[in-house]
């Protein structure tokens, strides 16, 4: 039992550099790592182990009840439409007889009242009318490398202003992150080149508020296209009224508000790790080692956000294009030209060698 007892008090140190076990050096009077020949302050290493005991895991949980029900005058005159192709859900009003998707270009019948689902609790109106969403691709059209037939022969298929569901989250985020950082000496005398590495053990440690952190509720959008026009200005959006949506269409979400905690806490995360990295300065090397981020008040809320979506057709390829309807951020993929693809690579290609060789004749003749 003695032995038994005795064995279970024994603890293996780390080394916080290479994670080989490391020892007391009885010469040195320090812990040493016979690994990596990393030498250590008894307390140093006794605050590193304190540090690791005090981890403890990620808490992100969400109060998700986001959102209102409608009341039975707000849902008159809406009507919701499906798109027999794709299956996208639309909203139009009571004398709508038939459009065409947004999403695809055909045909939408419709199908119902606007039910069944939350009332949303904000919308941002639009900004921006369809000529700044048309005058906004046109612009998009002048970049490098796109081909000149496809400026000159493409037409706008479909424009279509619609209302694309979000989901905004709001929180506070505790979050405590350890680094490991390196600085590097380098030196030399008349015989050897020397490099001293020195190891450092870095801790951030605080708290981030995040407001309206949006998630696409729509499955039928792009998740990227919808992420690469933010952003949006939450302060001009408004408490929502069937009003807003008139002369415009609205998708309902299909993706509801737990289904969009993964995406939310990847964002945040994300945008933690980025603030307190870039806290960490005056070293020659950082890695992240470990860290736990712990949400609290975490709530959701439901909104409308402007979008307009733009359909061009060229040598039988589809592009869509999407513009924040507020701000008039565009975004979308475009044809290139490969022949002036190459031309443009050859004539970098051929700058970057003649500075090349000016600067190896200039070191010549040093």
């Amino acid at each position: 039992m003695e032995k038994q007892e005795k064995k279970d008090k024994l603890q293996e140190f780390k080394c916080p550099c290479c994670d080989g076990t490391i020892e007391f050096d009885s010469k040195l009077q320090k812990m040493k790592c016979p690994y990596c020949d990393t030498e250590f302050e008894i307390d140093t290493l006794k605050a590193y182990d304190d540090e690791l005991k005090n981890e403890s895991a990620d808490d992100m949980t969400w109060d998700t009840a986001a959102g209102g029900q409608w009341q039975e005058d707000e849902l008159t005159g809406l009507r919701t439409y499906a798109c027999e192709s794709c299956g996208g859900e639309i909203v139009g009003d009571e004398t709508t007889a038939a459009t065409t998707c947004p999403y695809c270009g055909n045909a939408v019948v419709m199908k119902g009242q606007f039910q069944g689902a939350l009332k949303p609790d904000y919308v941002i109106p639009f900004k921006l009318d369809k000529q700044a969403a048309k005058e906004a691709l046109k612009r998009h059209y002048n970049k490098l490398l796109v081909p000149k037939i496809f400026k000159d022969e493409n037409h706008i298929d479909e424009i279509k202003g619609i209302y694309v569901p979000f989901w905004l989250f709001d929180t506070e985020a505790d979050a405590r992150i350890r680094y490991k950082g390196t600085r590097l000496r380098i030196w030399s005398d008349s015989r050897y080149n020397y490099t001293e590495t020195s190891h450092f053990l870095i801790l951030r440690g605080g708290s981030l508020a995040f407001n309206g952190v949006p998630v696409d509720g729509s499955e039928k959008m792009d998740d990227a296209l919808m992420e690469a026009i933010e952003p949006f200005d939450l302060s001009q959006a408004v408490d929502f009224k069937t009003a807003y949506l008139a002369g415009y269409f609205a998708d309902r979400y299909d993706v509801d508000a737990e289904e969009s905690i993964e995406r939310a806490n990847e964002r945040i995360k994300y945008s933690t790790e980025q603030a307190f990295a870039s806290t960490v300065k005056g070293y020659t090397d950082v890695m992240p080692s470990s860290g736990s981020i712990r949400l609290h008040g975490g709530k959701a809320k439901y909104a409308l956000y402007p979008v307009w979506l733009l359909n061009t057709t060229w040598n039988g390829k589809k592009y869509t294009f999407a513009m924040n309807g507020q701000t008039g951020k565009l975004v979308g993929d475009l044809p290139v030209d490969r022949g002036a693809y190459w031309r443009w690579f050859a004539a970098i290609t051929a700058i970057a060698s003649a500075a090349a060789f000016g600067l190896a004749y200039l070191l010549w003749l040093l």
